[in-house]
């Protein structure tokens, strides 16, 4: 996944030289899942999650290689990225809502913080071999051969499914269609407060914290004034942050996870703001530094919304509460456009420093308005 988050950012930017469209482009990978979300969390409800997980690692290795080879041919237009961008980001819908709940019925709803933290860990150390990885092969086999790498990575992914099978899980009744599963679920979203506070602070976690990846490029290429490998070094951070920051939530378990979440947000916005000041003051390595604390502060933020969103639903509803998680993500693409824009009228510190600030007021806003979130 960061592999192909690294190429496409990159091969975007190659065909337009535009933060803003290479904040299209990324968008792109997210905005199916705020339409697929829950239908998709209703359809890991009903068919066994291991088999959607398989399904949807080969589908994006497909994805993934149709773009390399367009590449390769010197045929790949921004239609094309888009397009194939957007088909594998409604996989994706259907993996991250099946893979939540899947791993609820590994290792149970004692061991569940524990256990997305182990998977955040090994996760985050595929995305750091999938940086550096993918930025070398860019900068001296180009954009194609990167794409085609990304996809032996998800069709390795996907077979490693093989062997799985089912683990026992509580089961409601399969009454009416899948759709009306999920309408059904979104009504109870809407009367459960709480429910919906942690929807929201996920969603403007990824609208003002996430989006932050946009501007990776533009912040190699032209203020950093690095390259492709540079870039690379830039989501290797954010992989390393990722790995410390959830390397300690799966030692130290969290009690009272609301407040913690909450904390840990106003965390994340705060680390961007420095992000937005730390390349004028320490330059690329202290950017590097920088960068994995506020993905240390994201992973945590992360990891505990989805152990959250699963631990406040029934057993046989697991399912479409991951599919709430994707349905939430999938407002990523309005913080990418929003913060890809003030990079393009007012500069990159500006955006991250904006995004960041917002996002620490949101947290605090919900601490002071909903005051239950902080008891979960």
């Amino acid at each position: 996944m960061m592999g192909e988050v690294v190429v496409l950012g990159w091969l975007a930017l190659e065909l337009t030289n535009s933060p803003f469209l290479v904040g299209v482009a990324l968008g792109m990978r997210m905005v199916p899942l705020f339409f697929v979300g829950v239908p998709a969390g209703a359809l890991a409800d009903r068919v066994p999650r291991q088999h959607l997980l398989l399904v949807t690692g080969v589908g994006q290795a497909l994805t993934a290689a149709t773009l390399g080879t367009l590449t390769l041919l010197g045929l790949v237009r921004l239609e094309h990225l888009l397009l194939l961008t957007l088909l594998a980001g409604v996989l994706r819908g259907l993996e991250h809502a099946a893979r939540q709940s899947y791993t609820h019925d590994v290792v149970g709803p004692a061991a569940l913080l524990s256990g997305l933290a182990v998977l955040g860990v090994s996760m985050r150390v595929g995305w750091l071999l999938g940086s550096l990885g993918v930025g070398a092969v860019i900068a001296h086999l180009g954009s194609g051969t990167a794409y085609l790498a990304v996809a032996l990575g998800f069709l390795g992914g996907g077979l490693a499914l093989l062997p799985a099978s089912a683990s026992p899980r509580e089961r409601g009744p399969a009454v009416g269609s899948l759709w009306q599963s999920a309408l059904d679920f979104l009504v109870a979203v809407g009367r459960d407060r709480t429910l919906l506070a942690l929807m929201m602070l996920t969603a403007g976690a990824e609208i003002l914290g996430f989006a932050h990846q946009a501007l990776l490029p533009s912040l190699a290429r032209d203020v950093l004034h690095t390259g492709p490998e540079g870039l690379g070094a830039l989501n290797a951070a954010r992989a390393v942050g990722g790995i410390l920051g959830l390397a300690a939530a799966s030692v130290h378990g969290a009690a009272r996870g609301g407040a913690l979440f909450l904390g840990v947000l106003v965390s994340f916005g705060a680390s961007l703001v420095m992000l937005g000041a730390s390349p004028y003051v320490v330059g690329l390595a202290g950017v590097l530094v920088v960068l994995t604390l506020v993905n240390a502060a994201g992973a945590l933020a992360d990891l505990l919304a989805q152990s959250l969103l699963q631990l406040s639903v029934p057993g046989h509803l697991r399912g479409r509460a991951g599919g709430v998680w994707v349905l939430a993500i999938g407002l990523a693409p309005l913080g990418q456009l929003q913060i890809g824009a003030l990079a393009s009228l007012f500069g990159v510190s500006i955006a991250l420093g904006t995004s960041g600030l917002a996002l620490a007021m949101l947290a605090a806003t919900t601490a002071l308005l909903v005051p239950r979130v902080r008891r979960v």
